[in-house]
């Protein structure tokens, strides 16, 4: 079976920095997709950050570009989210996600197979 669990959430002020982390048990870990989506209420799931943990290519969502980092740990089955000087906009709930293909298949969330529970980032201004 498997498992996302996420770590690492919280509450910042604007300017502020958070590290997101998701151990994934259970999974092939090799050559699939890892990332995270996030979840504004009344927004729909947008993706955020993703990293191919096959070759180590990251994609970014153009809001968060310059402020976060995917970075992965082969040895702990473990990707991060690094996020830096951190906005208001930023608030939401992050969903850890993965996938067994190339992360070009994932960027709609209905496409993703397997989810962590989420964890709250809150900034303030």
């Amino acid at each position: 079976q498997v498992q996302l669990v996420e770590s690492g959430g919280g509450s910042v002020q604007a300017g502020g920095s958070l590290r997101l982390s998701c151990a994934a048990f259970g999974y092939t870990y090799s050559s699939n997709c890892m990332g995270w989506f996030r979840q504004a209420p009344g927004k729909e799931r947008e993706g955020v950050a993703a990293i191919y943990t096959g070759g180590g290519s990251t994609y970014y969502h153009d809001s968060v570009k310059g402020r976060f980092t995917i970075s992965q740990d082969n040895a702990k089955n473990t990707v991060y989210l690094q996020m830096n000087s951190l906005k208001p906009e930023d608030t939401a709930m992050y969903y850890c996600a993965a996938g067994p293909r190339a992360c070009r298949y994932y960027s709609d969330s209905r496409d993703v197979p397997y989810w962590g529970q989420g964890t709250q980032v809150t900034v303030s201004s």
